[in-house]
């Protein structure tokens, strides 16, 4: 392949590939919303000077690091365990499986992405306590434990909820206001709940291959046709739980996010008429994309009161 012959390995491009930028609007979606919520409530509830952007910049890079950990984390243990075979793999291509870089090179970045990691999220223990540091261990415990372990027992997406939304919108939340309501919580699901639907058309694309390799993900489980019915279900049900944000005042936060329904229906359309093959990838594009409208819609909708 001419990709192949351009990538050097162990170049940048190789290391920018392996980082997957892409996913990063996953990593970012929960603490904007996180961020929105504790501003809007720091204004109207607490003194002057309770918010802390600095606190915010560091949730975000907090998340931004562990989500490239995470990706390495996967990129190594997959090629290793022989789940990405370079001839059957649907999905993009990965890093160590291609040769872009060597198994040794990528042990060494993921414990420098994990020590990366931890020296940006120990701060946050200034903010929100020593609670957090423990927090933090959880995030670099589980990233190691999402590849090697849950996501072969059909419990990724429970991960998924849990650190892609639990997690990091209350935590960015609780360093603020060191407290967490009930508004938070469920915000904190609606968001897992659209970050799982990647997970999910990402699990749909792979699920023969999955089967094949004993990975027996939610989707492998269930068969293609539930995993269909979940991926729409997930985006309803964030729409949901979103009226929250209605019964607390904040109806711009409700409304603006069906905007994002409408266009997850459409990918959800989309992946049943493309139904299976490489021609996925391109409804894994726009899942990515609309996450990331769903977390500015929600945004927008709490600091435009």
């Amino acid at each position: 392949m001419m990709e192949d012959q351009i990538i050097k390995t162990n170049s940048v491009k190789a290391w920018l590939l392996a980082a997957r930028p892409k996913t990063l609007s996953g990593a970012a979606v929960p603490v904007m919303i996180g961020v929105s919520l504790a501003w809007v409530d720091a204004q109207a509830f607490y003194e002057e000077g309770t918010f802390s952007w600095l606190a915010a910049v560091l949730c975000l890079l907090f998340s931004f690091a562990m989500q490239i950990d995470a990706n390495f984390i996967n990129d190594f243990f997959d090629f290793a365990n022989g789940t990405d075979d370079v001839e059957t793999r649907l999905g993009p291509r990965r890093a160590c499986a291609q040769g872009w870089v060597k198994l040794d090179a990528m042990k060494k970045a993921i414990a420098a992405t994990t020590c990366i990691a931890c020296v940006i999220g120990l701060p946050l223990a200034w903010f929100g306590g020593l609670e957090m540091i423990l927090v933090g261990a959880l995030c670099v415990v589980f990233a190691f434990l999402y590849t090697t372990f849950f996501s072969y027992k059909g419990l990724g997406d429970v991960l998924v909820l849990v650190f892609f939304g639990i997690v990091p919108v209350c935590c960015t939340y609780y360093v603020q206001l060191h407290t967490v309501t009930w508004q938070v919580f469920l915000a904190s699901l609606a968001c897992g709940l659209v970050i799982d639907a990647l997970l999910i058309v990402n699990n749909f694309r792979d699920r023969d291959n999955d089967r094949e390799a004993g990975k027996n993900t939610i989707i492998v489980k269930l068969g293609a046709e539930a995993g269909l019915q979940l991926y729409l279900a997930v985006g309803i049900g964030a729409i949901i739980l979103g009226g929250t944000f209605w019964m607390n005042g904040h109806l711009l936060a409700f409304v603006f996010p069906f905007l994002y329904l409408l266009m997850h229906v459409f990918t959800y359309l989309k992946i049943k008429r493309i139904y299976q093959g490489k021609a996925l990838n391109h409804c894994l594009g726009e899942t990515a994309r609309n996450i990331f409208i769903y977390g500015l819609c929600v945004s927008i909708g709490l600091i435009l009161v």
